[in-house]
């Protein structure tokens, strides 16, 4: 199958997927806010990291980015579907660790994550537990979440746990009957959609990152009407450039203008060309 407009335009990859690679995460100053939180947070060994966001924002790109950065000296538990059972989540996350995930018993599978955190921490050793999508979580798993920050020494967090979320879970763990979680999280940013002035630096960036020599490019009436469909959301940015991109390769451009982008927003919602 031919690979299009990126033959056309001399790309080495799409840059504008919707997948969360690390590589194209563009620090806007709010993304490198939410970066620095989590960060803090688990070097300061705080227990509890909240990061929420609403949809496309760029939650799941910056998660993967920070596992990368923390690199093999800490050991890290990703749970990207936490629609699961008690036990279940016991088990993907003694899986994500490495570690033997059989049987049914929770108290059996709590010591054996236990024991394991206690070598980890006479190593000095950090190990994190990040989970995506927490708003999706049941107010009863979080609450084991919760008893899983009591795995600790005199002096130390064995557990340091990630919740990221949709705004949803804010409105969550604002419930009473979660107030005992609540009262945990000592970390929190909710990352907002990246700021109109960037939107341009952001689609340098990832054409950039996917191998441009300079083709294409936007106009600046091009990068107003971007930001003005997207409203910074970094998804729906992508989806706007990727559909723009698409539109100027069968015209036959390498600059971009408003109406390449009117085109790819019209598609986008439908209408045809």
């Amino acid at each position: 199958m031919p690979r299009m407009y990126e033959d056309f335009y001399g790309l080495k990859a799409l840059p504008f997927n919707i997948t969360p690679d690390p590589r194209f995460l563009f620090f806007s100053r709010r993304h490198r806010e939410a970066y620095e939180h989590m960060v803090f947070g688990i070097t300061q060994r705080k227990g509890f990291i909240q990061i929420t966001g609403e949809v496309g924002a760029g939650k799941s790109t910056l998660c993967r980015a920070l596992l990368e950065e923390l690199g093999d000296g800490t050991a890290t538990a990703l749970i990207l579907n936490p629609v699961m059972t008690g036990i279940q989540l016991m088990r993907s996350i003694l899986r994500e660790l490495g570690l033997d995930d059989g049987g049914n018993d929770r108290v059996r599978l709590t010591e054996r994550l236990n024991d394991y955190l206690l070598e980890r921490a006479r190593a000095e050793r950090d190990v994190v537990l990040v989970i995506d999508e927490a708003q999706d979580m049941s107010p009863e798993l979080l609450e084991q979440v919760r008893l899983l920050s009591n795995l600790e020494t005199d002096d130390r967090k064995l557990l340091q746990i990630v919740l990221m979320g949709q705004p949803e879970l804010r409105t969550m763990l604002a419930e009473d009957r979660l107030r005992q979680l609540a009262q945990r999280i000592t970390v929190r940013y909710h990352l907002q959609p990246i700021d109109r002035g960037e939107v341009e630096a952001y689609i340098l960036h990832r054409l950039q990152v996917a191998g441009s020599n300079g083709r294409p490019s936007f106009t600046t009436a091009a990068y107003r009407a971007i930001y003005r469909h997207s409203r910074g959301v970094p998804r729906l940015i992508n989806a706007v450039c990727d559909k723009t991109l698409l539109a100027g390769y069968v015209e036959g451009r390498d600059r971009l203008g408003y109406w390449q982008v009117r085109r790819a927003v019209r598609e986008l919602a439908g209408g045809g060309s």
